[in-house]
C-alpha cells in the first residue's frame, strides 16, 4: 500500500493536520475527501481529525483508499515492462483493445489486467494513463492509484513525458528530420476518423527518419509526440502523404506485407509520482514489424 509521511517540523507550529496535508501532499480535491471519509490520516500511529494542531517532531501518515476494478478475469497474455506498488506498465501486443466497450465487452487487456491480479494476488483498481489504439503495439502505464494517475496526467498536460514511437510508413521522406505541427479535429461526428483541419486541437509530431528502402519505397521512422491527439502520427504522416503502412482508415492499407498499422510506442521516459526518479523504459519491436523490415530489405 502506498502511505505518504511527514515529520513535522518548526515550521509548521500552529497548523492543523488538513493544512499540512495540503502544503506538502499534491493531493487532488476530489483525493483528499476521500481520505478524510475513510479516516485514513494518522497521527503518532492513531487515526486523527483534520483540525488536530500536532506538535514538532509527530509523525503524520496519509494511506491511500484501497479500491478494486470489477471486469472479469481472462487468461489473456500479458508482458509486463516495469511494476512496483504504484505502477503498472505493459508492452501491449497489436490486436488488443485497452478498455471494455458496448461492442468489445471482454478480450481487453483490463480483462488481461483482472486475471494477472488474481495470480499475483495484488489487487488494485486499474487506471490507464494513456490509450493505444487496437492495433498499435507498446508500452501501456496503468496507474496503481489516484495520486499517481493525477500526477502522470499532469506531467502530459506539462509536455514532460517523452513518447517515442518507431512507425513503417509508405514512401520515401527526403528529409531527416521533420516538424508537422497542425491541428487534428474530427470532420464528421459520425465518423472515428480524425483530420487536419482549422478550429482542430494543437497538434505536435516530430519525426526522425531511421531507414529508408528505396526499392520498396518505405521508411522507417521514429516519431516524439509533444501532444497526444487521438490518431495524432496517422493523420499527421497521412497529411504529408506519407501514411503508416497497414493503417485501413488513412491510406496505408497493404495486406500483403502486414494486417494492422506498423506502429509501436518503443519508449517513454518520466519522472515516478513518488518516487521521483526519471525512468526510462522501452519496449521491443514486435515480430510482426520486425518480419516487414527484413522482407524490405
Amino acid at each position: 500500500m502506498t502511505e505518504f509521511i511527514h515529520k513535522v517540523t518548526k515550521e509548521d507550529e500552529g497548523m492543523e493536520v488538513r493544512e499540512i496535508m495540503r502544503t506538502y501532499f499534491d493531493f487532488s480535491a476530489r483525493l483528499r475527501n476521500k481520505i478524510k471519509r475513510e479516516k485514513l490520516v494518522m497521527l503518532n500511529g492513531e487515526q486523527t481529525p483534520g483540525w488536530i494542531k500536532p506538535e514538532v517532531g509527530d509523525v503524520i501518515r496519509i494511506d491511500l483508499p484501497e479500491e478494486k476494478s470489477h471486469f472479469e478475469p481472462q487468461p489473456i497474455p500479458l508482458d509486463p515492462v516495469y511494476e512496483d506498488d504504484d505502477l503498472l506498465i505493459i508492452n501491449k501486443q497489436p490486436g488488443l483493445i485497452v478498455h471494455p466497450t458496448k461492442g468489445h465487452p471482454t478480450g481487453t487487456v483490463a480483462n488481461a489486467l483482472m486475471y494477472y491480479m488474481e495470480q499475483t494476488g495484488k489487487p488494485f483498481k486499474i487506471r490507464f494513463v494513456n490509450r493505444l489504439d487496437m492495433d498499435t503495439s507498446g508500452l501501456l502505464v496503468v496507474a496503481k492509484n489516484a495520486y499517481c494517475q493525477n500526477d502522470y496526467t499532469r506531467q502530459m498536460k506539462e509536455n514532460l513525458v517523452q513518447k517515442r514511437y518507431l512507425a513503417i510508413v509508405k514512401g520515401i521522406l527526403e528529409n531527416d528530420h521533420g516538424t508537422i505541427d497542425l491541428p487534428i479535429g474530427r470532420p464528421d461526428p459520425e465518423n472515428v476518423a480524425r483530420g487536419v483541419m482549422e478550429g482542430g486541437s494543437p497538434s505536435v509530431t516530430h519525426y526522425t527518419v531511421r531507414e529508408r528502402f528505396p526499392e520498396s519505397g518505405y521508411t522507417l521512422v521514429e516519431l516524439l509526440l509533444e501532444t497526444g491527439r487521438t490518431h495524432q502520427i496517422r493523420v499527421h504522416m497521412s497529411h504529408i502523404g506519407h501514411p503508416v503502412l497497414g493503417d485501413w482508415l488513412y491510406g496505408g492499407v497493404n495486406v500483403n506485407l502486414i494486417e494492422r498499422q506498423a506502429l509501436h510506442a518503443a519508449s517513454l521516459t518520466f519522472t515516478h509520482p513518488i518516487t521521483k526518479e526519471q525512468l526510462t523504459l522501452t519496449a521491443p519491436v514486435p515480430e510482426d514489424m520486425q518480419n516487414v523490415l527484413r522482407r524490405l530489405k
